[in-house]
């Protein structure tokens, strides 16, 4: 591989800021998790004293990716730990499931009811009964649109996590000292999920500009986010979409200098379809979430980034705001003017992400007890 990755110094730079992004991390998996997934750490000293009671209603929208049981798993055993009972639900990724599960969690009397939702636009309806009901809405990860009963949003600063995929390829093909011209391809997410349009926002904002004068060539002609969407967030979308390009485009030996993945499932697809077709030099591969997969293959010199969310921390946070509605108060929040989902501005707590790569992952997900050096192996 030719290329050079982001010296030491620019990494701790930015581990440093996971310091100041949600506070001190929370719990890892409980005992429901895959082996893959974050090694336990104690519960933070915030949840241990919150000595709550109630029902919390918390929907997940699959299996499928690890982050989720991550996610799930976090959420359970820190509200556990806070007192409160959990009904947690995963939905296979289908949107009547989902609205099935969170009807369940509103006739068995849920007092808050935590959302991660397939579809941003498809829980209109439950969530009148929710709001009829007098039950809080915290939206997780990913904002529901268009619909009043949301009182909160809890996330990562979404635009955040492109700017820095966006940055990093910047940097790493030194776009404003180079003379260029590079190749780029470009993945984002499912289109009825609102991060997407904020991870490709991001990037874009930082990318466009090289883009419209030519240093970087998107040799696909794809950029605008409808065409560069995948379902589902799909690895086998994603490679279906990628092989399709390198035939088109990159079969007579072009290179490809970069490729811009908003997530770590799409990055997956377009390395096994590279693995597959591609024979030239490696280009630069971002992604987010930090799976063990992708991790492995950050090590491996096969991808060069990938976003760190402590799904920790935005538990342990999530966990805060539950125990505030349900004492009657106001939930904490750190944004007020970002996320409208059609009905109006939701107060939101942002958490901050970081990147990682191969001159920091030790220090990010090792050293912090996120996983195992047992797990990247």
């Amino acid at each position: 591989m030719k290329k050079k990755l982001l010296s030491g110094i620019l990494s701790a730079v930015m581990t440093a800021s996971l310091l100041v992004g949600c506070g001190g991390a929370a719990p890892a998996a409980s005992t429901e998790a895959p082996a893959s997934e974050p090694a336990a750490t104690e519960a933070p000293a915030a949840t241990e004293s919150a000595g709550g009671s109630g029902k919390v209603g918390v929907a997940m929208p699959t299996k499928d990716l690890q982050r989720w049981n991550q996610d799930g798993a976090n959420m359970e055993e820190q509200l556990k730990a806070a007192g409160y009972e959990v009904d947690l639900q995963y939905a296979s990724n289908d949107i009547a499931t989902q609205v099935s599960q969170i009807e369940n969690m509103i006739s068995s009397g849920a007092q808050v009811l935590v959302i991660a939702s397939i579809d941003g636009d498809s829980l209109g309806t439950v969530l009148a009964q929710a709001k009829e009901a007098g039950i809080k809405v915290i939206a997780y990860d990913r904002l529901i649109m268009n619909s009043d009963a949301v009182s909160y949003y809890a996330t990562f600063d979404n635009y955040m996590v492109g700017t820095k995929q966006g940055e990093y390829i910047k940097q790493q093909l030194d776009l404003d000292n180079a003379a260029g011209p590079f190749n780029l391809e470009i993945f984002t997410g499912d289109p009825g999920d609102n991060n997407a349009r904020f991870f490709y926002g991001g990037a874009i904002d930082v990318l466009k500009p090289y883009i419209d004068s030519g240093k970087l060539v998107v040799k696909s002609g794809q950029v605008d986010f409808d065409n560069v969407a995948t379902a589902n967030w799909s690895t086998e979308n994603a490679q279906s979409r990628m092989d399709a390009i390198i035939s088109a485009n990159y079969a007579d030996g072009t290179k490809i200098d970069a490729v811009l993945c908003s997530n770590d499932s799409t990055a997956l697809g377009v390395t096994n379809s590279l693995e597959a077709n591609y024979t030239g030099d490696w280009p630069i591969i971002t992604g987010q979430d930090c799976d063990v997969a992708n991790v492995k293959n950050m090590i491996a010199g096969k991808q060069s980034m990938s976003i760190f969310k402590d799904t920790r921390t935005l538990a342990a946070k999530t966990v805060e705001m539950v125990d505030a509605i349900m004492k009657g108060t106001d939930a904490p929040v750190n944004d007020t003017k970002t996320y409208d989902n059609g009905t109006g501005v939701i107060p939101s707590f942002l958490c901050e992400p970081v990147f990682a790569d191969v001159n920091n992952y030790k220090e990010l997900l090792i050293d912090s007890g996120y996983y195992t050096e047992d797990q990247l192996k």
